[in-house]
């Protein structure tokens, strides 16, 4: 006979945690596929740090099979892209490196995420700069080096300045982290640019908010914005960007901040297969029952980013899209899905936030744990304490351990990488086009 299929849509933490929990508890007669576009998962919390270059890129990401690499023979990853899925006959069209493949499954679980919504603003998708992915990190990595040196060839005063000028739009955990690790990041890296002077060079943070980290107590908000403000960050409450243009950025107020380069971290739209299954939603996020599945849709669940799932533990209010609770959804979810195979109850989800903290650059930080407050280097210990003890496999944490002591004497790293093959470059040879990188 062959075994029935439990299929994982989804190589991040809500996936490949679920993947983990399930792989030495499935019983006889089952598989369990991992479907995901990507070979690899992303840590996304520290892609700041990317950003900054206190870390590499290659240190945030975990290859899928590497953490799989114990499991079973019956569990399989397969590095694909669900297009379809027919829910009433409960099969999916994956397309795969060996061409399209159907694919017939028992449960189908969705923890697939969600996007950046590039049309939240007029001028965003075509000037600014997203933080969603290990690419988008090291892509503004590499625009930051090309304005400081572009600094360098240009005379104007007008033109240094709007150079020199980044604009990060969005106050929560990932635009306040950004912007301090920006701030030190140039602060590092100024002194291979002899002909930038230290005062052409701002950070400027947007919150259309009253305070910055809204999700944090109002206290540890303001701390935040002292203590970017302390590091030099132009730190705007109430400012709400309207306009992104290829010079500036217009404020709803009318004030034009001329800028060369706008990081965004605000705004996410559901994936292409979630809107494609014309399921109830909510504010992009599928609408899930308390134990994770999709009502009137047997079969089918949904956790992580792309699922708005109740929270008994906080008065039933869906659970905010952090690492921390699709790593507890998986677990929940694990035990339901052996209980609905074994033909027993499910449970509700139900967890509380054990600690939430950002960093606001070097040694300095907040944190709430517990209800315990934290601000300062006591709060920049315990980020990178959890993160590192949360980071996949033994040889990632090592690898970041060493890199973020190697920062903590020398200066940040300025390497510009390229891709480029030599067939491209080839291509490349004199021509009239400008020169953009």
């Amino acid at each position: 006979m062959q075994p029935r299929t439990l299929v994982i849509a989804g190589g991040g933490f809500a996936g490949t945690t679920l993947a983990q929990q399930l792989a030495p508890r499935l019983p006889a007669g089952w598989q369990l596929l991992v479907i995901s576009e990507e070979s690899y998962t992303t840590f996304n919390p520290m892609l700041a740090e990317v950003v900054g270059a206190a870390v590499f890129p290659e240190h945030v990401i975990v290859p899928i099979r590497a953490l799989l690499q114990h499991a079973p023979a019956t569990v399989r990853f397969v590095m694909g892209r669900i297009g379809q899925v027919d829910s009433a006959a409960r099969r999916l069209r994956c397309d795969t490196l060996a061409g399209p493949r159907e694919i017939g499954y028992e449960h189908l679980v969705l923890a697939i995420g969600q996007r950046a919504n590039l049309a939240l603003l007029p001028g965003l998708a075509e000037h600014a700069l997203p933080l969603k992915l290990v690419g988008d990190a090291l892509h503004i990595r590499n625009r930051v080096l090309q304005r400081l040196a572009a600094i360098e060839l240009t005379g104007d005063a007008a033109q240094r300045a709007a150079l020199g000028r980044f604009v990060i739009v969005g106050g929560g955990f990932s635009g306040v982290e950004v912007a301090g690790s920006l701030a030190d990041f140039l602060r590092s890296a100024r002194r291979y640019y002899p002909r930038v002077q230290a005062g052409e060079l701002s950070v400027t943070l947007l919150h259309d908010g009253a305070r910055l980290l809204p999700e944090l107590p109002a206290r540890l908000g303001d701390a935040a914005a002292r203590s970017l403000r302390r590091r030099g960050i132009d730190v705007r409450l109430g400012a709400r960007a309207a306009r992104v243009e290829a010079e500036a950025v217009e404020l709803a107020d009318g004030t034009r901040l001329a800028t060369r380069t706008v990081v965004c971290t605000i705004g996410t739209r559901a994936q292409a297969l979630a809107e494609t299954l014309g399921l109830p939603s909510e504010r992009g996020r599928l609408r899930v029952a308390p134990d994770a599945s999709v009502p009137g849709v047997p079969g089918l669940w949904a956790i992580g980013d792309c699922a708005a799932l109740p929270n008994a533990a906080d008065g039933g209010k869906p659970c905010p899209p952090t690492a921390q609770f699709a790593v507890a959804q998986a677990q929940r979810l694990a035990d339901n899905l052996l209980a609905r195979i074994a033909g027993t109850p499910t449970r509700a989800f139900g967890h509380r936030s054990k600690a939430m903290m950002a960093t606001t650059g070097h040694l300095k930080g907040v944190a709430l744990l517990g209800r315990l407050p934290l601000a300062g280097l006591p709060a920049w210990l315990l980020w990178r304490a959890v993160y590192l003890l949360r980071m996949p496999t033994l040889g990632r944490k090592l690898r970041i351990w060493v890199e973020w002591t190697w920062g903590l004497v020398f200066p940040l790293d300025i390497t510009h990488l390229r891709f480029t093959r030599t067939a491209d470059a080839a291509a490349e040879a004199p021509s009239a086009a400008p020169f953009q990188r």
